[in-house]
């Protein structure tokens, strides 16, 4: 027996790989299917082999999270990439993004590219964005193509993380995979000028060694609703609402019609930004209209 990871996953075939770097090509056990367990890239497991293109998975470790879409389990981190320009700059889209990876309790670090297209006026605007995401305690980091010492410092980002890469199509998720390690060659899809979106190009999951850790090659997330989340989670999505909570005068509040309301105080006294506030109330009446599951 030994022990690996799935850093790959193709055609039924789960290819795992070792602490010393020995990779196999394994099938799962037709007692996974019975159970209605399917293996997944991120997976912690159990094998035997006698050929390295001949193994058989045989335990499939506890996972810390899972994620549909892409499958992928073990996450530690999700790096959110969104651009400044073309498309541009979409804090609610952001926060869609930044709940979805909070609720999984994933750390999420908030990327923002193509920095070198935007103008004067634009660049402070997005650098107040950038200031009231780093004042909840979230890692912005602001890209542009033409300055390459700054990706160089995204390096320290990937060490001991197993990354997922958050973001819409046409933001340069790949491009900065690309940056990071010029081996990669992803493909880049073309954004399509008359959609004004990327094209979609990754087509099977994998773990690829970035700078110390592991990264999914693959877009994270193509599902943005929050069919997951219910009413009463979603507060403790927003850190700085999170944080806040306890000084709430009701047990259960959710800082919108609620007398003495410790949130809605600090959205007044502005520490607390105003737009995450308004994107809280928008996905909040997005989960109650939203039509019950039986």
């Amino acid at each position: 027996m030994a022990e690996g990871r799935i850093i790959k996953a193709l055609s039924g075939f789960y290819y795992v790989k070792t602490d010393e770097g020995l990779i196999v090509q394994c099938r799962g056990r037709g007692v996974f299917r019975n159970q209605k367990i399917t293996p997944l890239v991120g997976d912690l497991v159990v094998f035997e082999y006698d050929d390295p293109n001949e193994g058989y998975i045989m335990e499939i470790k506890n996972r810390s999270n899972e994620l549909i879409r892409p499958p992928i389990s073990n996450i530690t981190q999700a790096i959110i990439v969104t651009s400044a320009k073309a498309p541009d700059f979409n804090h609610s889209l952001l926060d869609r993004f930044l709940v979805l990876i909070e609720s999984m309790d994933i750390k999420p670090v908030i990327f923002i590219t193509k920095m070198d297209l935007v103008s004067l006026e634009e660049r402070k605007e997005i650098e107040s964005y950038q200031e009231a995401y780093e004042k909840i305690g979230y890692s912005v980091e602001l890209l542009s193509k033409k300055d390459k010492p700054s990706f160089e410092e995204l390096k320290n980002y990937f060490k001991d993380h197993i990354t997922v890469i958050a973001g819409q199509s046409g933001v340069g998720k790949s491009s900065i995979l690309n940056m990071l390690d010029s081996n990669l060659d992803l493909k880049t899809g073309e954004i399509s000028e008359s959609l004004g979106r990327g094209k979609h190009t990754t087509r099977h999951v994998e773990l690829i060694e970035i700078h110390g850790g592991l990264v999914a090659d693959t877009p994270g997330f193509s599902s943005l609703d929050l069919e997951t989340l219910e009413a009463d989670e979603l507060s403790y999505c927003f850190p700085e609402f999170r944080n806040r909570m306890q000084g709430c005068k009701f047990r259960g509040c959710m800082h919108v019609k609620e007398p003495k309301c410790a949130v809605k105080a600090a959205v007044s006294d502005k520490e607390i930004a105003s737009f995450r506030y308004d994107n809280y109330q928008r996905f909040l009446e997005e989960i109650m209209l939203r039509k019950p599951r039986y």
